[in-house]
């Protein structure tokens, strides 16, 4: 009897260890464990992360970290780190939690627009993805990819369509760059290719006029004219003339870094480069800004008409004063420079 006693006794522990064991690992696994308030907090994994780095970041956001060390080290997560930015709802337990930063990398929105050169995309990216502004540069600028693909340095940005685009954090730099390749030509659909075509532009030379049309008028409603006067200009041989050239070749230059240039003057066109259009003829070599979709569009739809001048309009600041001969361009422009001079606007 006293050995039967002795037998239920340890069966009786045994039971309670078992019990104890199994509620410690049914809370490590099923018990909610976040220790934060809002409904879903998020972690960025970076490639090649290590487990100490992963836990950097969860600690913060969980009740109990050992808890999730240890289902973490029990279902190998430790030594099979993903990265990418993964989600944590609130009230998830380890399991869930483990699941989620194991497989269910999400996708994020990016947005730029109006980058005046490749150094300024790849900065606003960067702030974006995992990839930094440096990779990102040499990615955009890689000599090979852009011959391979039709591009020189000049054309390059004409690549980038400013809009929002999905996705992974982690993307590489050559990943978003090969994306973006790929968005540009969904976007040369046959469609424009053919109204690049009737226009006799390319589409390199299309997104160059667009630059120029959307450093002339940010009006989307105005842009289509204002692409008018250029296609005028370039169908008979006019140089374009376009004031927005000047000061992009006026930036290239030590004496004009760090300033902005408000009012074009006389010696801003004598500068000696491919970008002055009042000195060559035709589009210069490659853009000088990146264009608003509006402005693309602008020049695929360029309004009809015989304008062949424009102004900006001192009385509807933002729009212009087309004219079709010379002489009423100059009193447009002498209304304008009044206006400026009256403003204080000398240089």
């Amino acid at each position: 009897m006293y050995i039967k006693k002795i037998l239920w006794a340890i069966a009786l522990i045994g039971l309670v260890i078992f019990a104890v064991i199994a509620y410690y690992i049914y809370g490590a696994m099923f018990k909610p464990n976040t220790a934060f308030n809002n409904e879903t907090a998020y972690i960025y994994i970076p490639t090649n992360a290590s487990y100490p780095q992963v836990r950097e970041q969860l600690e913060p956001l969980l009740d109990n970290i050992d808890t999730f060390d240890a289902l973490a080290n029990q279902k190998k997560y430790t030594t099979n780190i993903k990265a990418g930015r993964f989600a944590i709802s609130k009230d998830m337990s380890n399991n869930d939690i483990v699941n989620s930063i194991r497989s269910k990398n999400l996708p994020i929105k990016i947005a730029f627009n109006n980058q005046h050169n490749i150094a300024d995309l790849a900065g606003r990216i960067s702030t974006q993805i995992e990839a930094d502004s440096v990779s990102l540069y040499a990615a955009m600028n890689d000599t090979t990819f852009l011959s391979k693909n039709g591009f020189t340095k000049a054309t390059a940005l004409g690549m980038y369509l400013p809009n929002s685009y999905e996705f992974f954090w982690n993307t590489s730099a050559e990943g978003f760059r090969d994306k973006m390749l790929k968005e540009y030509n969904r976007f040369w659909n046959e469609d424009r290719l053919n109204k690049a075509k009737r226009i006799n532009l390319t589409p390199d030379e299309v997104m160059t006029l667009a630059s120029i049309v959307h450093e002339e008028s940010k009006q989307a409603d105005e842009q289509p004219r204002v692409a008018g006067v250029y296609l005028n200009r370039l169908r008979i041989g006019m140089a374009l003339q376009a004031d927005p050239t000047l000061k992009f070749a006026a930036y290239q230059l030590p004496k004009y870094q760090n300033t902005v240039i408000r009012r074009v003057l006389n010696i801003h066109k004598e500068i000696d480069s491919p970008y002055n259009t009042y000195k060559n003829s035709g589009l210069p070599p490659g853009l000088i800004a990146m264009p608003d979709l509006s402005a693309v569009k602008a020049v695929l739809n360029a309004e009809k008409h015989n304008y062949l001048y424009f102004a900006a309009d001192a009385k509807r600041i933002g729009y212009h004063k087309f004219a079709k001969t010379l002489a009423q361009h100059n009193n447009n422009a002498r209304e304008y420079q009044r206006y400026l001079s009256s403003q204080g606007i000398n240089r």
